[in-house]
C-alpha cells in the first residue's frame, strides 16, 4: 500500500517508516499534517493514512475527519490513528472521527502488519464493490451510474466560461434488426465494437444502456466535439466484422451537445440527445451538433453527412 505517515516526531516517523518499508509498503512521511492533507487530496495513489493523535496544527481527530471527507465512492482511504494514550475513550473518539482502526504508539511491528493486512483485505473488497457498481460488465466502460459520477466531476472542472465542455451521445443504427437477424451474441459483439471505438483518453465514456453510449469531452468546443464525433463514426464504419451468418458493417448516429455556464450533465446530454434525434430523422449514419445558444433547426450537409447543426 502507499501510505501517508504523519507524526511531528522525526524519530517516530523514522521508526514507523522503517517498519512499513520492511513490510513492503511505500511510505510518504510528513511532519506537517496540513501538507499531508494536501498531498492526500492531490495523490489518489495514497491508499492509507497513519497519523499520530498528537499533531502540531490540528488534532489527529480533526485530520481523520478531514481525510474521511476526501474519501469518495470511488476512492476508499484506510485511516489508522496512533496514540500513546491507548485507552477506551481515545479509541472511541478516533473511531467516531472517521478512523478505521486505532493502535498504540510506538506500534509493535507484528501488530502493525496485521492491521495493515486487514486494511488491504478491506480495500480489495471495496475496490471490487466499486467496480461492480460503476463498470459495465459487457464493455468494461463506465455504466450509467459510473458515467454520471465522473461526468459531473468533469463538468465541474471545465465549466464555461473559463473552459468548454461538450457531450456526444451515439447509438448503433438499426440495432434491433442486427439482433433479430444475427442473434444476441452478434448484438453483444456489435456493442463491444462500438465500445472499443468510443474508448479514448481525456474523455469520460460510458454505456448508458442497450446500444446507447455517451462521452463527456473536457475543454472541447462544439466544432471540436463534432470533429471527434465524425472521427468516431468513420472509425466504426470502417471496421466490419464477421458473424456466423455473414459479414456486417456497423454504422451509428451521433448527437453533439455544447455546454454553457451553469449547465448540469443532464442539460448537456439533453442537448446532445436532441441532436441525436435530429441525426436519426436525417437518415442515420451522421453527426449533428447542437449549440448551447440555439436549438437544432437545420444543418450543414456535406457529401451526405450532417456535419454540424446551425440556426435556421
Amino acid at each position: 500500500m502507499r501510505i501517508a505517515l504523519v507524526d511531528p516526531s522525526r524519530t517516530t516517523r523514522l521508526i514507523v517508516a522503517r517498519m512499513l518499508e520492511a513490510g513492503c509498503h511505500k511510505v510518504v512521511p510528513f511532519a506537517d499534517e496540513r501538507e499531508a492533507l494536501a498531498e492526500i487530496k492531490a495523490d489518489h495513489s495514497i491508499e492509507a493514512l497513519i497519523t499520530s493523535a498528537e499533531l502540531k496544527y490540528m488534532t489527529g481527530v480533526e485530520l481523520c475527519w478531514e481525510t474521511r471527507l476526501l474519501a469518495t465512492s470511488r476512492r476508499p482511504i484506510y485511516v489508522l490513528m496512533m496514540s500513546s494514550q491507548y485507552d477506551q475513550r481515545s479509541l472511541i473518539e478516533a473511531l467516531d472521527s472517521g478512523a478505521d482502526d486505532f493502535i498504540g504508539k510506538p506500534p509493535l511491528a507484528e501488530e502493525l502488519y496485521a492491521r495493515l493486512r486487514a486494511a488491504e483485505r478491506i480495500a480489495s473488497m471495496q475496490r471490487e464493490l466499486i467496480r461492480l457498481a460503476t463498470i459495465d460488465p459487457l464493455t468494461g466502460l463506465c455504466n450509467r451510474r459510473g458515467f454520471f459520477e465522473q461526468a459531473s466531476e468533469a463538468c465541474a472542472r471545465t465549466a464555461p466560461p473559463d473552459g468548454s465542455v461538450s457531450a456526444i451521445i451515439l447509438d448503433i443504427d438499426n440495432f434491433k434488426q442486427i439482433n433479430d437477424a444475427f442473434g444476441h451474441e452478434t448484438g453483444d459483439e456489435a456493442i463491444r465494437a462500438c465500445a472499443r471505438a468510443t474508448r479514448m483518453e481525456q474523455a469520460v465514456t460510458g454505456r448508458l444502456g442497450g446500444d446507447e453510449f455517451a462521452l463527456i469531452l473536457e475543454k472541447k468546443s462544439l466544432p471540436q466535439a463534432v470533429e471527434i464525433a465524425e472521427s468516431l463514426r468513420v472509425r466504426l464504419a470502417e471496421k466490419p466484422f464477421d458473424t456466423g451468418k455473414g459479414r456486417i458493417r456497423l454504422t451509428c448516429s451521433l448527437g453533439v451537445g455544447e455546454g454553457r455556464a451553469g449547465d448540469t450533465v443532464d442539460q448537456i446530454l439533453a442537448r446532445a440527445d436532441m441532436a441525436l434525434y435530429d441525426a436519426k430523422t436525417r437518415g442515420r449514419n451522421c453527426v449533428v451538433g447542437n449549440s448551447a445558444m440555439v436549438p437544432v433547426r437545420s444543418a450543414i450537409v456535406t457529401d451526405g453527412i450532417v456535419r454540424a447543426a446551425m440556426p435556421a
